[in-house]
């Protein structure tokens, strides 16, 4: 471990640069979390805070709303949306699940989520990365380390799953989305 740390660590050239790659950094806040309360998701044509049960709204709008919820710490009501998806084997809904999971302490469940998202999806960098973050918070850097080499392997260098590891590994802290 002492000589494969230093060498992710000093990768050259690459900023923490959140923002970079399909699915990175802070998501813009909207009014999901600026107005809505509780499991709610603001619908923009009906220029309201709807039940994501009840709403016609799109994958990728909920997904975005799970995102935004889960950015700032509510993380129950990201798994309220989360459960409001139409597919739940999608490999992005169960990085989530395995997100909300982690950030609410239930570790050995979040890595069966992650897990079951990197076997439907091996490229799902994000999952990957999560998935890092979570062992890096448990001490487990060899296996944290592993998970970089495939996100690097995986063409993710310089993602913001990439450097968010990265600087995970070099600093022990994590990130909230």
């Amino acid at each position: 471990m002492r000589f494969i740390l230093p060498f992710v660590l000093m990768a050259p050239g690459l900023a923490f640069a959140a923002g970079s790659g399909g699915d990175a950094g802070a998501p813009t806040t909207t009014d999901t979390t600026k107005t809505c309360k509780g499991v709610k998701v603001w619908d923009s044509q009906k220029k309201r805070c709807v039940n994501p049960q009840d709403s016609r709204l799109d994958t990728d709008t909920l997904y975005g709303a799970v995102r935004e919820l889960a950015y700032a710490g509510r993380y129950l009501d990201a798994q309220g949306v989360l459960t409001a998806m139409s597919d739940q084997t999608d490999d992005r809904v169960l990085t989530y699940w395995g997100f909300t999971h982690r950030k609410l302490g239930n570790l050995e469940l979040a890595n069966a989520f992650y897990q079951d998202a990197i076997a439907r999806n091996p490229d799902n960098i994000l999952a990957r990365s999560y998935m890092a973050q979570g062992l890096v918070e448990e001490g487990r850097y060899d296996e944290a380390v592993a998970q970089w080499r495939e996100i690097t392997a995986r063409g993710g260098t310089g993602s913001w799953a990439e450097t968010s590891l990265r600087n995970a590994l070099r600093t022990g802290e994590t990130q909230n989305y």
